[in-house]
């Protein structure tokens, strides 16, 4: 009787492991990344549907790759998937790996030696675990993920990681095949935990984009979220790397980077970074968003200013915000320099998934923004960057 009990007692763990095991990774994601629209959606005109469908669409962060599920897939959880940004009309996503954020994650002051939340959710998710105790190996895992993704459904996932894959997606949507094109991008320069030499590892793995910063200070410099605040700028390291993106034609993305190291960057002659997710600090007074002259001073090296989806860097919860920040950056920098960084899937509520991203067309529309702008504005600007700072292939 009592073997039996033992083993009814153990089938039960093993049951309630697993419900753990596949329930909790979605309870989590659904709790950090809820999707605000109202019963219904919200409403798209036909002029704005059809414009909406002749755009070519880029946005500059999604961190999808962070909570291993299926891409391929449509969920009923989180922002984006593969099947979601194609009936969004998104030819180009930026899907970025995050490795690391400090317990009680907040806008104003991390240490870098606080408890990490990214090692238990990759415990959880049951990732490799290769991954489970080095940054370097939490990228690859999910660069890993993205590229199988990409092997399995060519004809609707392609990586691009040079400017001659960019036109190849371009030409093939505009030949009317419904692809979406994904570059890998790393939020944080941590993953290369402090060797150069894991530059070319990133890089040989295909990443294309790096922000040098996350929410806490690293090997590179100071975060605009760390302990040295302001007076943490760029490392004789992250001056490395910087020289060493330049050289490979990666992207050099300062969201989050610290007042100090957007000034260092902005002094090396050839550097020309983007701000991929933000708000307007002149529009929204968050302390997530930078300094207005240090985003104008990105815009006039030539970079891109990626606007975010999420109340706390815009000042509200609906498209209509998103669209007021928009314009407000257009007045800030020029229409030439603003473009989308909606932050999907990075622990945000947001008022629109991929799928329903015609709703900010219309918010745009209302705002009196004209078609070119728009076409700008949604993905124009970022394609042409991206066309201009790529290696060509």
């Amino acid at each position: 009787m009592l073997r039996r009990i033992l083993a009814a007692v153990a089938v039960l763990i093993v049951l309630a492991g697993a419900a753990f095991f596949i329930l909790a990774p979605g309870y989590v994601e659904r709790a950090l990344n809820p999707l605000r629209m109202p019963d219904g959606g919200w409403p798209v005109s036909p002029e704005a549907q059809a414009l909406h469908d002749r755009l070519v669409i880029g946005d500059w962060h999604s961190d999808a790759l962070l909570w291993d599920r299926d891409i391929l897939e449509r969920a009923d959880r989180g922002h984006t998937d593969v099947p979601r940004l194609l009936e969004g009309n998104v030819a180009v996503q930026v899907f970025t790996t995050v490795t690391k954020s400090p317990r009680g994650q907040n806008y104003d002051q991390n240490s870098a030696d606080a408890a990490d939340n990214i090692t238990p959710l990759f415990m959880g998710q049951l990732r490799p675990v290769r991954s489970w105790f080095s940054l370097r190996e939490r990228a690859l895992v999910q660069a890993e993920a993205l590229a199988r993704a990409a092997q399995e459904v060519p004809d609707r996932l392609r990586l691009i990681r040079s400017r001659a894959d960019l036109q190849a997606v371009l030409e093939a949507r505009a030949g009317g095949q419904s692809v979406l094109g994904a570059i890998l991008g790393s939020e944080g320069g941590h993953p290369l935990e402090g060797d150069i030499a894991n530059l070319d590892v990133l890089h040989d793995a295909g990443f294309r984009l790096m922000g040098l910063t996350h929410f806490f200070d690293n090997e590179l410099g100071g975060s605009l979220h760390g302990e040295g605040g302001s007076g943490a700028g760029l490392s004789d390291f992250g001056r490395q790397v910087v020289d060493g993106m330049i050289e490979r034609g990666m992207v050099i993305d300062l969201a989050h980077a610290s007042p100090l190291m957007v000034q260092d960057v902005l002094a090396i002659p050839d550097a020309r970074p983007i701000l991929s997710h933000t708000g307007i600090r002149g529009h929204c007074g968050s302390a997530r968003n930078l300094d207005d002259d240090l985003v104008r001073q990105i815009a006039a090296k030539g970079g891109v200013i990626g606007i975010g989806f999420w109340a706390d860097v815009v000042c509200g919860g609906t498209p209509a915000h998103v669209a007021e920040s928009i314009v407000a950056a257009i007045r800030l920098v020029g229409e030439n320099h603003v473009s989308l960084g909606s932050d999907y899937d990075g622990s945000v509520g947001v008022p629109f998934d991929a799928a329903n991203l015609a709703v900010l067309t219309q918010a745009l529309m209302d705002e009196g923004l004209t078609e070119a702008q728009i076409a700008k504005v949604m993905g124009g600007n970022m394609i042409r960057y991206l066309s201009e700072t790529l290696p060509e292939g």
